[in-house]
Formats: C-alpha cells, sequence, structure tokens
C-alpha cells in the first residue's frame, strides 16, 4: 500500500464529467511524451490525463482528487530537466496547457494578466508589440508562464532585471482541497503579512496549481546591442566578468561560451559561428533608452575587456550578425544532446567571484570519471549549467559515473557558497543533492509548508522535499 487510493473506473468518469470525455485520456492511451519531461531520465504514467481550461474545472478535479486521495501532478509544455512535471505516483496529470487566454493588458498599472499555459515567447511578443518589456528570459522560449512560476525561471537577462519572482504581482491559485485563492495584487509594494504568493513562486507545484498571473511589465528599450569578445582561455573571460559589470551600466546579459560547445552548435545548426578563432567567449548585452546610453556602456565594457587580455571585440550590430550568435546561444542545449546518447545536467549556483573556479573544477573532474562535461551559462549571475555526456558508456558504468560527477559537482559548489539549482528547480531528480546542501532544519520547515498546504499530500508528490507514502515506480511506467 503506498496510502493514495487505487484508481478506479469511477474516478476515470467522474473526470470525465467535470471536463467532458475529449479531454480525459485514460491510462493506456496516454502518449509517450506525457511520461517524462526534456531530459527524459525520471519516467512515470499517469492513470488519466486531464486537460482543463478553466479555474473552476482545476478545482472540481481538485476536489475529486482530494475526497479520493489521489495523487496530482501539473504539467505545462513538459519542458522542465528535473523531472518535475513527471507522474512518479501516477494518478491525475492535470494538463494546463490549453489555459492559453491573455486576459487584461493594464496599461496604467504596467502589468499584464494570463492563463497559465500562455507560452513565454507569446507574452513577449504580445508585449513588445505594445511597447512593454517581460524582461524574465530562460532559454526555453515555448515553457508556458505557469511552468516559469512554478520554477522561479531566470535566464539570460536576470542579471539586469532579475528573475520571475520579481515580475510576479498576483497569482490566483487553487489548492489541494480544490478552494480557490487570490495572493498579491497589482499594487507595486506589499507589507501585509507572509507574501504567500512569493511562496508559490518557486514551488514546483507542490503547494497549489496557479490558475492565473498578473505579470509586471516595464517599459520596452529602444535600442539593444551585443558584444561577442573571444578571450585565449575560460578563466581569463570569466575573471573580467565582475570588472565589466563595475564598468559602466550593469549588461543585460552576460553569457559564457567554450570552444567545444559553439563547434557543437555549429555542426547541429549546419551554419557558422561569426568567430570560432578563441577558447572561449563572453557574450555581452547592453539595452536602454537611448543610443547614447547603449554607446557609452559598450565602450566601457569592450575596453575593461582588452585590458583584461581579450584578443577582439566583435561589435553585433547588423540582424545577420545577431541572429548568428543568438540562434547558437539558443541551440545549445539541443546540440549538446545531439552530440551523446544520453546527458544530464547540473545546475548550480555560485557567487559571480567564483565561477571560474567551478568551471575549471568541472573540467577537472572528466578524467577522474571517465566523462565528457560540457559547459555554458549566465557568467554575470552565476548560474552554470554543467552537462555531463554519456557518450558510450554502458549502463553500470553511466550511472557510477554520472553519480560521482554530480556527488563532486554539488559538493563543491556548497564549498563555494553556491546552491544545487538556479532556475530549473529541483523536482525529483536533484532530491538528494537539495537534502546534502541544506540543513535538516531548513528541511524540515520547508515540509511543513508544503504539510500546511496540502495535508494529504497529494500535488506533486515526491518533489522537491516532501517525499511519498513509499518509493514510487518512477522509471517503469
Amino acid at each position: 500500500m503506498n496510502g493514495f487510493a487505487t484508481f478506479e473506473d469511477t474516478d476515470l468518469a467522474a473526470l470525465r464529467a467535470i471536463c467532458g470525455a475529449e479531454r480525459v485520456t485514460a491510462r493506456d492511451d496516454i502518449g509517450e511524451d506525457f511520461l517524462h519531461d526534456e531530459l527524459g531520465d525520471v519516467r512515470g504514467r499517469p492513470d488519466a490525463r486531464v486537460r482543463v481550461l478553466s479555474t473552476a474545472e482545476i478545482s472540481a478535479v481538485l476536489r475529486h482528487a482530494s475526497a479520493r486521495r489521489l495523487p496530482v501532478t501539473v504539467r505545462g509544455s513538459g519542458t522542465g530537466l528535473v523531472g518535475g512535471a513527471v507522474p512518479v505516483f501516477g494518478g491525475i496529470l492535470l494538463d494546463t496547457s490549453g489555459m492559453t487566454r491573455i486576459l487584461e493588458l493594464d496599461e496604467k498599472n504596467m502589468t499584464l494578466t494570463v492563463e497559465p499555459g500562455v507560452l513565454l515567447m507569446d507574452v513577449a511578443k504580445y508585449v513588445e508589440e505594445r511597447d512593454f518589456f517581460y524582461p524574465p528570459d530562460p532559454g526555453e522560449k515555448t515553457a508556458t508562464i505557469g511552468g516559469n512560476i512554478s520554477t522561479n525561471a531566470g535566464g539570460m537577462r536576470a542579471v539586469k532585471y532579475g528573475v520571475t519572482r520579481d515580475y510576479v504581482r498576483a497569482l490566483e491559485v487553487v489548492l489541494p482541497s480544490g478552494e480557490v485563492l487570490e495572493l498579491g495584487g497589482k499594487v507595486a509594494k506589499n507589507s501585509s503579512g507572509y507574501s504567500l504568493k512569493d511562496l508559490i513562486v518557486g514551488s514546483e507545484g507542490t503547494l497549489a496549481v496557479v490558475s492565473k498571473a498578473t505579470l509586471r511589465l516595464l517599459p520596452l528599450p529602444k535600442f539593444k546591442i551585443s558584444l561577442l569578445v573571444p578571450f585565449k582561455d575560460l578563466a581569463s573571460a570569466i575573471e573580467t566578468v565582475p570588472s565589466v559589470i563595475r564598468a559602466s551600466s550593469i549588461p543585460t546579459a552576460v553569457e559564457f561560451m567554450e570552444r567545444d560547445v559553439i563547434l557543437a552548435a555549429e555542426k547541429y545548426q549546419g551554419r557558422k559561428f561569426p568567430d570560432r578563432s578563441a577558447d572561449a567567449y563572453l557574450l555581452l548585452t547592453f539595452d536602454g533608452a537611448s543610443q547614447g546610453e547603449i554607446d557609452l556602456a559598450t565602450e566601457a565594457a569592450a575596453e575593461t575587456c582588452l585590458a583584461a587580455g581579450a584578443s577582439d571585440v566583435f561589435l553585433s550590430d547588423t540582424q545577420e550578425r545577431n541572429e548568428a550568435i543568438w540562434s547558437a546561444r539558443g541551440a545549445f542545449l539541443e546540440a549538446i544532446k545531439a552530440s551523446t546518447t544520453e546527458m544530464d545536467e547540473c545546475d548550480v549556483v555560485v557567487p559571480r567571484s567564483r565561477v571560474a573556479e567551478f568551471i575549471l573544477f568541472a573540467r577537472s573532474i572528466q578524467k577522474k570519471h571517465g566523462i565528457r562535461i560540457l559547459s555554458f551559462g549566465h557568467a554575470g549571475d552565476g548560474n552554470l549549467h554543467i552537462y555531463v555526456l554519456r557518450d558510450a558508456l554502458g549502463d553500470e558504468a553511466w550511472r557510477a559515473a554520472l553519480s560521482g560527477a554530480f556527488d563532486d559537482l554539488y559538493g563543491r559548489a556548497r564549498e563555494l557558497g553556491g546552491q544545487v539549482s538556479g532556475e530549473h528547480g529541483i523536482g525529483f531528480a536533484k532530491k538528494s543533492y537539495l537534502g546534502r546542501s541544506l540543513p535538516p532544519e531548513q528541511i524540515a520547515l520547508m515540509r511543513a509548508v508544503k504539510a500546511a498546504f496540502d495535508p494529504l499530500g497529494i500535488l506533486n508528490p515526491g518533489k522537491v522535499v516532501s517525499g511519498g507514502p513509499c518509493r514510487p515506480s518512477e522509471r517503469n511506467p
């Protein structure tokens, strides 16, 4: 017995009565894509996939699940990398990807209210056409806003603008009991008790289901330019970052990339990168309200980089060059995936001053574990994407190498004052590392918060700090 009720035919009938038979799919008819997320290592088959279209439907489904004690896992686009939207205990997969309405643009309060299934790229396009700007910019533009909120997604512009939590003004959420709450509001400041809204952001669907979000907007910057800066090695590039950030206006983005990742992107895309002469690069972006402001910022950044040993500074001031650089940067993850048989990611964040030290350490353990490691990431905010690649390793050797590499990587991150995840979350895959990185008292407080929101433990069980009544058969759907 696992503590959850066994899903019955009567449950399927009840869900179809709520949402209609055409939007409820039974276990054996659920497609492969819904059994895993983007990386695919964590797997689980739900007993039913329910495609909800309204807050009322979410509430009704959760009321039924609560009454029957059935596990519920929320899913948007399924672009996560840690198994956060995988139903490892079966039960109900609550699919919010059909909730795609943009409900209100409030120009006076500079907010946008949307349903959780709206894609990030659609939010960006909608507001930019109206001269507004939504700053959070994670690499996966087909992720839903609900998913971004669940993981507190960051992205390339976080160094200047912050992360998703900084742009969530209000949330409508549905508790596991089916009760609907309004958290926050359009106000710019709020010191009225505990911020439950901010608890929901980053909770990975374990506390409540987001059914509506009001997002803070900014005026659209009129001018933007990028600099591609080659360095002789990665350490020199990354050690320059603090000086660049102090030199003038804070860059919108500060990305680092290695030559091996660029070559992988070239092969994957079938197009040349603007420069491939160096072993490492910084990609700097600046935006602002005037061309003069941008010119001053880029001039100061270029002088700083050249003084620190950069071999050149390439100004990306044409559409063709911009497209070549940023399309390659956007393709890095898929290019790395295409270069190997399987991979997993270490999504650590360390203090900006320790980035170079951590990256060099990551390189140094390749020979120790007999694996290949590639990396790229956000040098400006210390969020690093370290990919451990399987290549030709057999099952047992791969599991041992991956476990050993992750132990070393997360252990070193702790020593440097870092954290397990900068933006992708904990989900199922990184739970053990979170448990090792935080003191028991902190984990206990997190579990107490989970119990307060979800006393039956039905919402996304087995994720972050929540256990489950027993170990799920997550790899045998």
